[in-house]
């Protein structure tokens, strides 16, 4: 049976002095003895001659497309003509253009609905907290709102309308 590796793509900006490897072990639980360790080797290099290297660049290039012109479809077009431009991943992009572009995009969707989530938590936390200073009726809506500022003053006076119909 061959031997196992475990490998992970870093495709951000290189940290100084990067580690070959990862412990999950020693890097995420402080050394602790864990039922399942495992030591994975960190790839960093940009190598215009092998596929890893190629795919570090095309994420790269991404990265900068991405914060010229944000989560969109020209980002993701972009990337690809800069990468064919430069003989990255030429061949496959040019064969399957259009599936990198709508697996792109299907990445966006998902990241959206998941920045989407975290945000209403967010304002459901944040109504939480203002609903509990309103009942407590200490403050006036001025000063909920300094503490609450996700929510609007005139959020805040229909809550309080809201709180006092039901009590």
């Amino acid at each position: 049976m061959p031997k196992p590796e475990l490998y992970v793509i870093f495709t951000g900006e290189k940290p100084k002095n990067p580690p070959d490897t990862i412990s999950l072990s020693n890097d995420f639980f402080d050394g602790e003895k864990i039922a399942v360790d495992a030591k994975v080797k960190v790839l960093y290099q940009e190598d215009e001659n092998n596929i890893i290297g190629q795919y570090i660049i095309f994420c790269k290039v991404y990265n900068e497309q991405r914060k010229k012109h944000g989560q969109t479809k020209k980002a993701v077009t972009e990337t690809i003509r800069i990468c064919k431009n430069r003989n990255v991943l030429k061949e496959y992009l040019e064969s399957k253009e259009q599936e990198v572009v709508d697996i792109m995009m299907t990445l966006f969707d998902d990241e959206q609905v998941l920045e989407a989530y975290a945000e209403d938590i967010k304002n459901s936390e944040a109504r939480e907290t203002a609903e509990r200073m309103i009942r407590k009726g200490k403050m006036s809506l001025e000063e909920i709102a300094d503490y609450v500022p996700s929510l609007p003053l005139e959020e805040l006076k229909e809550l309080k309308a809201e709180i006092m119909q039901l009590a």
